[in-house]
C-alpha cells in the first residue's frame, strides 16, 4: 500500500465530472489497483475514488506533478499536486479475513461472569446445566430464590425458543427446582421468535456483546 499525504486538486471525469478544491488530502494506492482520496472526515468513506482494474500514470505538467487513473471504462480522475507532504509505501501481504469472537459459548461464559446484568442480586447456580436432553446453557437464580434457565444464542429466531421451551417442560418437573420461568438471550431476536416466547411466558434479552466486556455500559435490554 502506499500512503501520499498532499495539498492537490482532484477532477474527475466520466459519466458525469466532479471537482475536489485544493486541501491537504490522504490518498491511497492498494495493491489491488484502487486508488481513494480521504480528507480528516466521513471515517472510512473516501471523497472519490477509482476501483480496480485501473491504472496510475504519474506526469507533470508546468512544473506541477499530476497523476491520472484511468479504469477500464475509460473514465479519470486527475490528481493535480500542489505539494508533497508525506510519500511511503508498506507491503502489507495476505490478509487473513476478520475473525469474529462474539460466539455463542463466548456469550454465556461473559453472561455467566456477569449474571447480576440480568437483575440485581441474581446468582449462577450453574454453565451447562446438565438434562436428560442436552445441558441448559445458564441456570441461576433471581433475587426472589426462583430458579431461571437462560438459552443464549448469537441470532434467536423460533428454534431457539422451542429449544428453551423443552428444557422448561423438564427442569419444572424437578420438585427441587420448579417453579422455572426461562429468558431466551441472544445479540439480535427475530420478531417471530419474540413473539412466540412472550406468549409462552419467557422473558427475551437483547445481549450486547461490547458491554459485557466492559467495553461499554453493561445495562442489558430486557423486553
Amino acid at each position: 500500500m502506499r500512503l501520499v499525504i498532499a495539498r492537490c486538486s482532484v477532477d474527475y471525469a466520466g459519466r458525469l465530472t466532479a471537482h475536489l478544491p485544493s486541501a491537504p488530502r490522504l490518498i491511497l494506492i492498494k495493491a489491488d489497483g484502487s486508488v481513494s482520496i480521504h480528507a480528516d472526515d466521513r471515517a472510512y468513506k473516501p471523497l472519490n475514488w477509482m476501483s480496480p482494474p485501473c491504472t496510475l500514470k504519474e506526469g507533470a505538467e508546468d512544473g506541477t506533478a499530476i497523476w491520472t487513473v484511468i479504469n477500464k471504462a475509460g473514465e479519470k480522475l486527475i490528481i493535480t499536486m500542489e505539494e508533497i507532504l508525506h510519500d511511503s509505501s508498506h507491503e502489507l501481504g495476505v490478509d487473513p479475513g476478520l475473525i469474529k469472537d462474539g460466539v455463542e459459548a463466548h456469550l454465556q461464559e461473559l453472561l455467566a461472569d456477569r449474571i447480576e446484568t440480568l437483575g440485581e442480586g441474581w446468582t449462577l447456580v450453574r454453565r451447562e446445566y446438565p438434562t436428560a436432553i442436552g445441558p441448559v446453557d445458564i441456570l441461576c437464580r433471581d433475587s426472589d430464590g426462583a430458579t431461571v434457565a437462560v438459552e443464549i444464542k448469537r441470532r434467536g429466531e423460533i428454534d431457539g425458543v422451542e429449544q428453551l421451551t423443552r428444557y422448561l417442560d423438564l427442569l419444572n418437573r424437578d420438585p427441587h427446582l420448579a417453579p422455572v420461568k426461562g429468558i431466551f438471550a441472544a445479540q439480535e431476536i427475530k420478531p417471530q421468535a419474540r413473539v412466540l416466547a412472550t406468549d409462552r411466558g419467557i422473558d427475551c434479552v437483547v445481549l450486547d456483546y461490547d458491554a459485557l466486556r466492559g467495553i461499554e455500559d453493561d445495562k442489558l435490554r430486557l423486553f
